[in-house]
């Protein structure tokens, strides 16, 4: 009886001990993916295309709204999601840039954003990477690649945030995209290129944490 009732305390106790293992193991794993998400006062989308044949027209999207489940031990794991707000959108003209936001181009009362969702992450390169994903504009989805430098290392801000820092860019024919319109020039040519050269700046944080409600 004695024998009996040890061996059952033995096993409870190792039970117990084996709980107390289990628990430890898992708060010390690190956590090898975490979620950061695009600071929208320093982030913003940059875009340059060709204006009657000669010179160059750049304008900016502000509102970028970016999440990144970034996997700190393989990379190419990584997820990115990426929102433009085309109400965003300025190219210090307002005359065109309400022409941009009208149905001839972005359409934006029916298509107010520009989307872009990845699928595969390479490496090619210190800090280098291959971001290919789905950019949808107008509704309409194509297979673009990204070329994105970083993301850099975590440096704290003087407010105690830890922040970092990413750049991409890529080029997409703007027909592709139903964004079609254009005029012909009396000399040749038209009034708007059809190639995009796109930039993008993020600065990355991770988001605020939920307080619960009282």
């Amino acid at each position: 009886m004695i024998f009996k009732n040890f061996s059952k305390a033995c096993v409870k106790t190792n039970a117990f001990v084996a709980v107390v293992i289990i628990t430890f193991a898992a708060s010390t794993t690190p956590a090898f993916s975490a979620i950061w998400v695009s600071d929208q006062a320093h982030s913003s989308a940059h875009f340059k295309i060709k204006h009657m044949m000669i010179s160059n027209v750049t304008g900016d999207i502000t509102g970028v709204d970016a999440k990144i489940d970034l996997n700190e031990k393989d990379i190419t794991k990584s997820t990115v999601e990426a929102t433009l707000d085309l109400k965003t959108i300025n190219t210090n003209n307002a005359k065109r840039d309400e022409h941009l936001r009208s149905p001839d181009f972005f359409d934006t009362t029916k298509f107010p954003t520009i989307k872009f969702v990845s699928k595969k992450i390479a490496k090619v390169g210190n800090d280098q990477l291959k971001v290919s994903g789905d950019l949808t504009i107008r509704d309409i989805s194509k297979p673009v690649t990204l070329d994105v430098t970083g993301p850099t290392a975590g440096f704290k801000d003087p407010w105690g945030n830890i922040k970092r820092g990413l750049s991409a860019s890529t080029k997409i024919n703007r027909k592709d995209f139903g964004l079609t319109w254009n005029k012909a020039l009396e000399t040749g040519g038209v009034v708007v290129g059809e190639d995009v050269k796109i930039e993008i700046e993020l600065e990355l944080q991770q988001p605020a944490e939920k307080k619960p409600a009282h």
